[in-house]
């Protein structure tokens, strides 16, 4: 049984998938202005890297996003060949131009003439990668579509070769293509849905991707929700002659929306949602997209606990924030998030004497494979990740945890790949990577560690503030000077304790006063020397 659950909040959603009752998926959206992945936006070139191959686009964010030269052909021909069209236009009028006017109008004329040109030499050399230096240029505006939200210090990753989901459809303005999701595998629907796409009424030039909910519907749906995305597509496009970048244009729906759009399939049993407004536009859209049965899926919760408390997902989402993640055999796997891969760690645990049978290790491994799948998709990490199993000598062992997990991600709707498990007993997999993880979105890097999980011990500190005093005390200036040291309380109770003697031979050997102080907001990892007559910094 399956069942979305959906906690409406003031300053955020939060989305469950539950599958009999287990944690499957898990999703926050809260509301700020960074770019979201699917939004179009009207953008304006800053600057090109021909080093990285790669133009940086003001979208209105923090910081500008990138488009790599390769992402800029698809809708890159026909931004030119408006501008050529555009020039000519211009050259026309320019042409029935009285005397008295022309020297204003020099400039434009100008301009128009050097579009013209650049048009001209479109059609005759195609747009590659090499050539986009020569028809783009910094201040021209761009048509764009975030494809990777920003993470970290990276600016939001875009690309021209639009795309708009729609309920059953994606419409691709800039590719001449029509398909169907892999996901349907009957053939007699495949040639059914080919039939019923290709007599769309589809502009020129345009494409179309059923996806895997249009299995088994009416044409009618299929014309209803082409219908609407077309519509969405013009006002984006009539954004290009409002020359007003940047400029977002078309905005991803929201989380609910998205449910509705992307989850809501015959296999769901039901929606629970703990907010009327919510409830009420999930109602109605059900009922436009899948009718009235569809409607009658969606229920008010209107208990007196909390929602995902009542579904019990709260308890399950600890998994999601722990670095380790028991295993049912008494296993367990360990996932480190870096800034280069996503490492994860297979134990067998403590408590079982036959560790070393085959059997059992197997079993573990298959059981590593189910969570780690399971993990990435609550989690929502990706990049690069590479995981350590425990060692099999079997190789048909080995081959049958690679099929089993590539089973397991089989059902993710993000692009995984997995390969086998090399000589060095390591299986690598790729996971497509769009917005922050939840860890990212959940927590801030901490203060003290800085992201690493780690600080200087009380001794490391005991001895770097020796090592200092040392050298300030030899320095004849600071003879017979009082010295005040400021650090955190957990260091100064090293200090009065273990290292007193320590502490006192300094000043006998130097002749100086010391006293220390304990400030609580000071970083376990800092301390300072002042003199006490003046605070002024030694």
């Amino acid at each position: 049984m399956k069942k979305i659950v959906l906690n409406c909040e003031k300053l955020e959603t939060r989305f469950a998938l539950l599958s009999n009752n287990r944690l499957e998926e898990y999703e926050i959206e809260r509301f700020d202005d960074s770019p979201k992945v699917g939004s179009i936006y009207l953008g304006r070139i800053v600057n090109l890297e021909p080093s990285l191959q790669a133009a940086f686009i003001d979208i209105g964010a923090e910081k500008n996003a990138f488009l790599h030269y390769h992402d800029m052909i698809p809708g890159g021909e026909d931004l030119l060949e408006r501008r050529a069209e555009e020039a000519e236009k211009e050259e026309h009028n320019g042409e029935q131009l009285t005397t008295r006017r022309s020297k204003r109008n020099a400039a434009q004329s100008a301009r128009a003439a050097e579009i013209h040109s650049q048009a001209a030499s479109l059609r005759k050399k195609k747009l590659t990668v090499n050539t986009i230096p020569e028809f783009f240029k910094p201040g021209m505006e761009i048509l764009v579509q975030v494809v990777k939200s920003p993470l970290g210090t990276k600016g939001a990753r875009v690309t021209t070769d639009i795309s708009i989901p729609g309920r059953f459809l994606v419409l691709m303005p800039y590719a001449d293509h029509i398909g169907l999701s892999t996901k349907i595998e009957d053939g007699q629907e495949r040639t059914r849905l080919r039939k019923i796409m290709a007599e769309l009424e589809l502009p020129e030039g345009m494409g179309l991707i059923c996806r895997t909910v249009g299995e088994g519907r009416k044409s009618v749906f299929f014309k209803r929700d082409l219908s609407l995305l077309l519509d969405y597509w013009h006002q984006a496009e009539s954004a290009i002659d409002s020359r007003h970048a940047p400029l977002l244009v078309y905005s991803e729906p929201t989380l609910l929306e998205r449910t509705v759009r992307d989850f809501m399939t015959e296999e769901i049993d039901g929606i629970e949602v703990d907010d009327p407004a919510a409830y009420k536009k999930i109602h109605d859209m059900l009922k436009r997209f899948g009718g009235l049965r569809m409607a009658r899926k969606v229920s008010l919760y209107g208990g007196a606990e909390p929602i995902f408390d009542h579904f019990k997902i709260h308890s399950q989402l600890d998994t999601v924030y722990n670095r380790v993640v028991r295993l049912p055999g008494g296993g367990h796997i360990c996932i480190d998030e870096t800034e280069a891969l996503i490492a994860i760690d297979v134990n067998s645990g403590r408590g079982r004497k036959t560790t070393e049978q085959p059997e059992f290790i197997l079993q573990t491994n298959l059981e590593a494979a189910e969570e780690i799948a399971r993990q990435l998709r609550l989690r929502n990490v990706g990049g690069l990740v590479v995981l350590d199993f425990i060692d099999m000598k079997s190789a048909r062992d080995r081959d049958e945890v690679f099929k089993h997990m590539k089973k397991q991600v089989k059902s993710d709707r993000a692009k995984t790949k997995v390969t086998p498990i090399s000589k060095l007993g390591l299986m690598e997999m790729t996971r497509q990577r769009e917005h922050e993880s939840v860890l990212d979105t959940v927590y801030n890097p901490c203060p003290y560690c800085g992201g690493s999980g780690r600080v200087k011990s009380a001794l490391t500190m005991s001895v770097e503030i020796q090592r200092k005093l040392n050298t300030v005390l030899k320095n004849k200036k600071y003879r017979n000077v009082a010295i005040r040291v400021i650090m955190h309380p957990e260091v100064l109770a090293r200090l009065k304790n273990e290292d007193s003697d320590h502490l006192r031979e300094l000043e006998e050997k130097y002749r100086n006063t010391l006293s220390f102080r304990a400030d609580p907001a000071l970083h376990c990892e800092t301390f300072r020397l002042v003199d006490p007559a003046t605070g002024a910094e030694l």
